[in-house]
C-alpha cells in the first residue's frame, strides 16, 4: 500500500473486524466468514485482497473450505512466481499451522469459526 489515504467500505470494516478475531495458530475459511457476515465467499475474498491492516488483521489465517491454503496477498493460489503462497505457508507454519506438500491443512482441528458478529470493531 502507498501512503495515500485508504478508503474502507462498511462491508470491509465488518470483514476485518471478524478477521481480527481468528486466534494465532488457527485458521478459518472464506465460507465461515461469509456465513457470519451473511455474504458470499467471493465477497470475503475481495475484501481480504484489499486488507490494508495486514498483518495485524490476519488475512493469512483464511483458507479454502476444503482445507487448501488458497491465495494470499491478492494472488489466487500460486501466482506465476509462487512466492505469495509460499509466504503464506511460512507465516502459518510459524504460528503452528501445518500444510502437506499439496497445500492441504494437516490438522483440521486448527479450523476455527467462533466469530462474535456483535463485536464489530477493529483491533
Amino acid at each position: 500500500m502507498t501512503d495515500e489515504e485508504v478508503t474502507i467500505t462498511p462491508y470491509q470494516t465488518r470483514v476485518y473486524a471478524l478477521l481480527a478475531q481468528i486466534p494465532e495458530g488457527k485458521v478459518s475459511t472464506y465460507a465461515s466468514l461469509s456465513k457470519a457476515l451473511g455474504s458470499s465467499p467471493r465477497a470475503v475474498g475481495g475484501a481480504l485482497r484489499r486488507n490494508p491492516f495486514a498483518p495485524r488483521v490476519p488475512c493469512h489465517r483464511v483458507v479454502q473450505a476444503d482445507g487448501y491454503v488458497g491465495g494470499f496477498n491478492g494472488d489466487w493460489q500460486k501466482a506465476p512466481s509462487g512466492l505469495n503462497q509460499v509466504m503464506k505457508l511460512e507465516i502459518l507454519a510459524r504460528e503452528g499451522v501445518r500444510f502437506d506438500e499439496k497445500g492441504m491443512l494437516v490438522d483440521r482441528g486448527r479450523l476455527w469459526d467462533g466469530f462474535d458478529v456483535k463485536a464489530g470493531s477493529l483491533v
